[in-house]
């Protein structure tokens, strides 16, 4: 039997995503956005995958597909499932890994992610993992942050001040179409790009900072880390200000992200 040499990052993945709760609102017309990408039709069976509250797998359900849906944080599953019990709607959630999904292969019609998948340390075996349960003429799609737009210039900040154990990929680097056509490879057709805006509201760079402390993991393990480095903790929030007053315009800080539909071969 493997060791998972990346079971204590993803167990503090799994504590620190649970904290995304109060900010999961704003994913909810992205949400949209991503099932319509999808090509999603009624009677399909669908994985989300690293699903957080559910968003994605509630509005697929909405439009009749059969969904079932896995995150790491049971604190987020638990918020899922309210969400599916609110809307009226049988989805199963379970808590697993996007590395080791616990479903047979060729099971799902589409398998989809927000903002989820690109969390995991392997792109390789994560990719793999949800090509496998999907069909042959099966669709993946997923949104992911680009690297050179806000979200993944702060996850970069981030790594300046925390860098990420050795073999664990940046998760921005799914944001660009480019990688992302080098990790599917040849094991796809079809591939589409779409680009949209999340608008985040916020009064300042130091209200949104407020809030992504609180409820962005690697955020909210950096500044937990600082505590004892008031100098250091101090300069990460002025960069971090900085970048975030650089995207910031009427009170709504523009987040860009990209989304990637293909068909499976």
């Amino acid at each position: 039997m493997t060791t998972d040499p990346f079971a204590k990052f993803k167990a503090v993945q799994r504590e620190g995503w649970g904290l995304f709760t109060p900010i999961a609102a704003f994913t909810t017309i992205p949400a949209a956005s991503l099932v319509k990408h999808a090509r999603l039709k009624a009677g399909e069976k669908v994985l989300d995958v690293a699903c957080g509250t559910g968003v994605v797998a509630v509005t697929a359900a909405g439009i009749g597909a059969k969904v079932s849906a896995l995150d790491l944080s049971p604190v987020l599953l638990d918020h899922a499932r309210a969400n599916a019990r609110t809307a009226g709607f049988d989805i199963d959630f379970v808590e697993g890994d996007a590395e080791a999904l616990p479903h047979a292969d060729a099971s799902f019609d589409v398998v989809l992610s927000q903002f989820g998948h690109m969390f995991a340390p392997r792109p390789e075996v994560a990719v793999a993992e949800m090509l496998r349960v999907l069909k042959p003429g099966g669709r993946i799609a997923f949104s992911t942050w680009p690297p050179d737009q806000f979200v993944g210039r702060m996850f970069a900040l981030v790594g300046q001040y925390l860098p990420p154990p050795p073999g664990v990929a940046p998760p921005p680097a799914w944001g660009d179409p480019n990688v992302v056509r080098e990790r599917l490879g040849d094991r796809v057709r079809d591939l589409h790009f779409d680009r949209e805006m999340m608008v985040f509201p916020t009064l300042s760079p130091a209200h949104y900072r407020a809030v992504i402390e609180a409820t962005a993991a690697p955020v909210a393990t950096l500044v937990q880390q600082l505590e004892g480095q008031p100098e250091r903790l101090a300069k990460f929030r002025a960069d971090l200000d900085a970048l975030t007053a650089a995207y910031l315009t009427d009170n709504g800080v523009r987040q860009h992200y990209l989304m990637s539909r293909a068909t499976k071969i």
